[in-house]
């Protein structure tokens, strides 16, 4: 069993040539007793006081620490520390200590004792090697000086440009030879037939699945045994590597017992290794013959079958003739008929074929003639469009024109309107001035001369209202005039009938008025006449009266005067 070594202080130098060392073995052995457990379903954990152990000896370490015998009344430890120093500090921390586990009142004793190793004596080899009656001291091989090594690892002795599992009795004699002279080595393991003689297997395998391997080594004189022994008592075998980490692992070391290098083994190993090579020769020659007999009786076996098979084969042939025969007069039939059939369906696929052709050709034109359709439908509609745009345009410039006109004819409504406008203000001033003068006509006129001077008067009203007139029909022209350089024909038609139609109303309402004045005022006159010679009584009321006479007549003067303009006006616009 290999363990990893922290602390090499204590390591000796065995062969620095292979790094091997030997370092003090540092066992204890603990036990720990238990108490009755009473109560049924109870159980001490193994595990548990393994861990309360490994705590009380802190801060030093267990390397190892596995239980070795566990009973109802105790439980016995094999622990192991990292140098002898350290046992008696981690005996101090356990021996006669007790601890308590949970769950349990009881507290339990812990005995601990430095374990003794177990390696033989020099009263050991002495007293057998004296007792022993087919033992001769003074022959090699029969005396104490030869050591049995167990355990050892294959790949610590075996070479450098070798096989690790392999190891090497000049590696061997090497590291053991600096206790005394060597008279021999043997590896068992390293001689294919020793396990035909011994019946035994020499390759063993430890812990962690490391080759180990066992050896002898024979020294030339007692001293030399001696020293190896007492070398190597309480030891263990360390190996230290090239990085500096360091690997122990223990070894078995006793006296041979069994005279193994003895001259007398070394000769009968040598015969029955030489009776064993023979009889692996006269194996190895029976298997060759064997091999050679089998070999001779399979190329017989195989002449055998490849006659009958060349028998068999040429039946094969003759039936296959016959049959092929056969085969090639059913053939030349069914090839007769196949080839008429083919013929017709040849036939039959040259129609269909024809057929087809003729279907994509009808179908080539339709596809030509609906795409020259379509490219004469497109190129209509190009030419429709085309033309749609065009009237869009033409239309879209018709409307242009119409707006263009209909604003110009809005604003000459407008100004014809506000011409207006400005013609019945002037009529409604004129009215209102000849009501005016019609009023202080009234007021004065008491006599005859009173009447005269109405008469003349209602003269220069007429002469005013003509020359009122002559102004209104003159102003709208020029103020077309100035607005429109060029004024159309068809508008000044409108206009001077228009005007025409005015001055023969205005004419026939001036006549009306005139005569119907003309009359108004001889029956004035004939009142006023009346009233003159009554005027000292009834002053007051013929004022009265001749007042309201004179607005209603001015009133009747105006209508009528409004009735002559417009007949004036139809008048001229009929002569024009």
């Amino acid at each position: 069993m290999t363990s990893i070594v922290s602390d090499t202080a204590e390591a000796v130098d065995l062969c620095p040539e292979f790094n091997l060392y030997l370092k003090p073995i540092a066992k204890i052995t603990l036990s720990v007793a238990l108490p009755h457990l009473k109560t049924p379903g109870k159980s001490i954990s193994n595990w548990e006081v393994m861990e309360r152990l490994k705590s009380m000896v802190h801060p030093e370490q267990f390397s190892s620490l596995r239980i070795s015998k566990s009973t109802m009344d105790f439980i016995r430890f094999e622990g192991e520390v990292e140098n002898k120093s350290a046992v008696k500090r981690v005996l101090a921390k356990l021996d006669g200590k007790s601890i308590k586990l949970s769950g349990f009142s009881d507290i339990l004793k812990i005995r601990g004792v430095e374990n003794k190793a177990d390696f033989p004596t020099r009263h050991d080899w002495d007293s057998f090697f004296r007792d022993a009656e087919d033992m001769n001291e003074t022959v090699p091989g029969e005396r104490p000086d030869t050591v049995h090594l167990e355990g050892l690892p294959c790949k610590w002795f075996s070479p450098k440009d070798g096989a690790p599992d392999r190891p090497s009795e000049t590696a061997l004699r090497t590291v053991f030879q600096r206790f005394g002279k060597i008279r021999n080595v043997d590896i068992p393991m390293l001689d294919p037939y020793r396990e035909e003689m011994t019946g035994k297997n020499f390759n063993t395998f430890s812990f962690g699945g490391h080759l180990n391997f066992e050896g002898y080594v024979q020294y030339q004189d007692h001293t030399g045994f001696v020293r190896a022994m007492d070398s190597l008592r309480g030891m263990k075998l360390m190996y230290k590597g090239d990085d500096g980490k360091a690997v122990a692992c223990s070894i078995k070391v006793t006296f041979d017992t069994s005279k193994h290098l003895s001259d007398s083994s070394l000769k009968k190993r040598q015969q029955e290794r030489l009776k064993l090579q023979e009889l692996e020769k006269q194996r190895e020659e029976h298997k060759r013959k064997e091999k050679e007999e089998e070999e001779r009786r399979k190329e017989e076996e195989r002449k055998q079958r490849e006659q009958e098979e060349e028998e068999k084969e040429r039946r094969r042939e003759e039936k296959l003739r016959k049959r092929e025969q056969k085969l090639k007069e059913k053939e030349e039939k069914k090839t007769q008929k196949k080839l008429k059939k083919q013929q017709e369906e040849e036939q039959k696929k040259l129609q269909l074929k024809i057929a087809m052709e003729e279907r994509k050709l009808l179908l080539a034109q339709r596809n030509l003639e609906s795409i020259r359709l379509i490219a004469e439908l497109l190129s209509r509609a190009k030419r429709l469009k085309q033309q749609q745009q065009e009237q869009q345009q033409v239309e879209q410039a018709r409307l242009q024109q119409l707006e263009e006109r209909r604003r110009q004819q809005e604003d000459e409504l407008r100004r014809v309107e506000a011409e207006k406008a400005r013609t019945l203000e002037l009529q409604r001033k004129e009215r209102e001035l000849r009501d005016r003068l019609l009023g202080n006509l009234l007021k004065k006129s008491t006599n005859t001369d009173e009447s005269s001077t109405a008469v003349h008067l209602d003269l220069q009203i007429c002469a005013a209202q003509t020359q009122l007139n002559g102004v209104t029909l003159q102003t709208p022209q020029e103020n077309q005039d100035k607005e429109t350089g060029k004024p159309k024909k068809q508008e000044e038609r409108k206009e001077t009938h228009s005007s025409g139609e005015a001055d023969g109303r205005r004419d026939r309402r001036r006549r009306r008025s005139g005569s119907r004045s003309r009359g108004r005022w001889r029956r004035s006159r004939s009142r006023r006449r009346s009233r003159s010679r009554t005027r000292s009584s009834h002053g007051r009321c013929s004022r009265k009266h001749s007042h309201g006479q004179s607005s209603s007549s001015s009133r009747s003067r105006s209508r009528s005067s409004s009735r002559g303009r417009r007949r004036h006006s139809r008048h001229r616009s009929r002569r024009y």
